[in-house]
């Protein structure tokens, strides 16, 4: 009879130590979750306090496009804090993408791997001046290369500024193949973009 009630006694204290322990591990990944974030916003601070751009203050994600045929989020700010239409998003990484509509709380932002997204960009090295624009997986393409363009692999791309709404050397990404368009008459440039867009959580806005 000892031994029954010592059998369940140890049972009811593993199931109290495994209720404990799992409390813990919930605990630990919260706090880990908040870590991650103040870094990120430390990061996004940092940014915003270097760059001589007009930024918007920290904007969260709230929502993504859930179809595959376009590549937008909703973020958690809008006209009433002076975001509009046509305004680039960024990390602290680089070019996120550009806003395509606002209420007055939200905003939703066409991200750098959408196909429908064009930016003029150029060649850091070489300043051969180009249009990107998404695939929507993980890289970029940079068109509308003459066929002797000086464009090699490793290249850096930013901005070019030559739109009102999108500022001069924002990092867009970094060159990992170069072709030749199937005319013969243009080159290409697949680029790897600086910024992760699957994995965006928290964005700048830029006031022009």
């Amino acid at each position: 009879m000892g031994g029954i009630i010592f059998y369940h006694r140890s049972m009811a204290e593993n199931v109290r130590l495994k209720n404990e322990l799992d409390f813990f591990k919930q605990k630990i990944s919260a706090l880990n979750e908040i870590y991650l974030e103040n870094k990120r916003l430390k990061e996004l601070l940092s940014f915003k306090q270097k760059s001589s751009y007009k930024i918007v203050a920290a904007a969260r994600v709230i929502a993504r496009s859930a179809d595959n045929w376009s590549s937008v989020i909703i973020i958690d700010k809008g006209s009433l804090q002076g975001i509009r239409r046509g305004m680039i998003a960024v990390t602290y990484l680089g070019l996120a993408g550009r806003v395509i509509e606002t209420t007055s709380s939200t905003s939703k932002v066409m991200l750098i791997n959408d196909p429908n997204l064009g930016v003029s960009a150029i060649i850091q090295r070489s300043r051969q001046e180009g249009l990107v624009s998404g695939t929507l997986g993980n890289f970029l393409v940079m068109r509308y290369l003459s066929d002797d363009a000086d464009i090699k692999i490793s290249d850096i791309v930013i901005t070019s500024g030559f739109s009102d709404a999108c500022p001069k050397g924002i990092l867009v990404g970094r060159v990992v193949e170069v072709g030749e368009e199937f005319s013969g008459l243009s080159r290409y440039g697949v680029i790897r973009p600086a910024v992760n867009t699957s994995s965006i959580e928290e964005l700048l806005i830029i006031i022009p």
